[in-house]
């Protein structure tokens, strides 16, 4: 009998910790930071995508200052840039979703492992992506949060890994930081925004957490 009460109790710990991972993340991707309304001085747009579970923030090449384009790769057709932020062993081995397996899904989420940035550009925009207006300083801002996310060589430039993308249009660079329950690729999103005084999560690690906060 003490043996299934020990057996029992540990269950209910189990159950508990990743029921109240969400309840948490909930409350918290609920709370809303930064300025809430629109201003004169909102003059630049930026775009927030969604695959269902990763978000991206896109920008526009004349909206991208010179440090964060330098050692990028693209052509000049190519007008609107994707950057996403993840788990490098997940981005590479987890090309779709057919290719998921536990093991790539468990060392995201529970080993911390290096990060990729995953570039991806587009000729045009897409009607899918959501438009937010910012300020300049706040693109500003953000420019520099997602340059600093870079990883880089002992040459000063940007790392890519070359012949990994999943297509002609994509690219994937070392970055910093490490991925974790608590530092997902959302929540990499949800902190550039805050870094950069646009409405945003208190913290959330879901895409619609802060895909919520823009949708009209």
């Amino acid at each position: 009998m003490k043996i299934l009460q020990k057996i029992l109790k540990w269950f209910l710990y189990f159950l508990l910790i990743p029921t109240g991972y969400v309840i948490i993340s909930l409350i918290l991707s609920y709370i809303t930071v930064n300025k809430t309304e629109l201003s004169l001085r909102d003059n630049k747009e930026i775009y927030l995508s969604s695959n269902g579970v990763h978000l991206a923030v896109i920008i526009q090449i004349n909206n991208i200052n010179n440090e964060l384009l330098k050692d990028l790769k693209y052509t000049q057709n190519e007008k609107y840039f994707s950057f996403g932020w993840g788990d490098e062993n997940f981005y590479l081995n987890t090309p779709t979703w057919n290719d998921l397996t536990f093991g790539n899904a468990f060392k995201a989420l529970f080993i911390k492992g290096s990060t990729l940035i995953h570039l991806t550009r587009y000729i045009y925009k897409r009607k899918s992506w959501i438009k937010i207006k910012i300020t300049d300083t706040e693109l500003n801002k953000l420019n520099q949060f997602i340059s600093e996310s870079f990883k880089k060589g002992t040459n000063g430039r940007k790392i890519i890994i070359k012949n990994r993308g999943y297509s002609t249009n994509d690219d994937f660079y070392k970055a910093v930081g490490r991925y974790s329950l608590f530092n997902t690729c959302n929540s990499w999103v949800n902190r550039a925004f805050k870094e950069s005084g646009l409405k945003a999560c208190y913290w959330t690690p879901f895409a619609f957490g802060l895909m919520n906060k823009y949708k009209k």
